[in-house]
């Protein structure tokens, strides 16, 4: 539907429970053991921080607490974000979705406002997406 390789992109300045919510179910959508053989469903979450030594165990309380294991949780380390990307300065959290290295999707979320109807929504764009 939207292409080839299908990419689900969350980058987030704030880890709450909502986002947490958001990548345990993009995480199941992208279960390596349950899809062998589409390959080419790939997600990842990018911690956009100033503190990448400090941040490195909210990460890691946040992959053992909601038993996140197919997506990898990166960090990037300029509370700007990675260069290109156009993350919004005053979103808290930004879910981009590429189709064959086009964005097909883009959600971002000033502070506060990724709620639990937002996630409801991005998780429907994604399911669609990773068909």
């Amino acid at each position: 539907m939207f292409g080839k390789c299908q990419v689900v992109n969350i980058q987030a300045r704030k880890i709450t429970d909502n986002l947490a919510s958001l990548v345990k179910q993009v995480d199941s959508l992208v279960d390596n053991a349950a899809n062998k053989t589409k390959e080419t469903k790939h997600a990842f979450v990018v911690f956009i921080t100033d503190d990448p030594e400090a941040s490195t165990s909210e990460l890691e309380n946040l992959a053992e607490k909601h038993g996140i294991e197919n997506i990898p949780l990166t960090l990037f380390d300029g509370i700007s974000g990675p260069e290109g990307y156009g993350i919004a300065e005053d979103a808290e959290v930004t879910v981009m979705m590429w189709a064959d290295q086009k964005v097909a999707v883009n959600h971002a979320f000033g502070p506060g406002k990724l709620d639990e109807d937002a996630v409801e929504k991005v998780v429907k764009d994604a399911k669609k997406h990773l068909e």
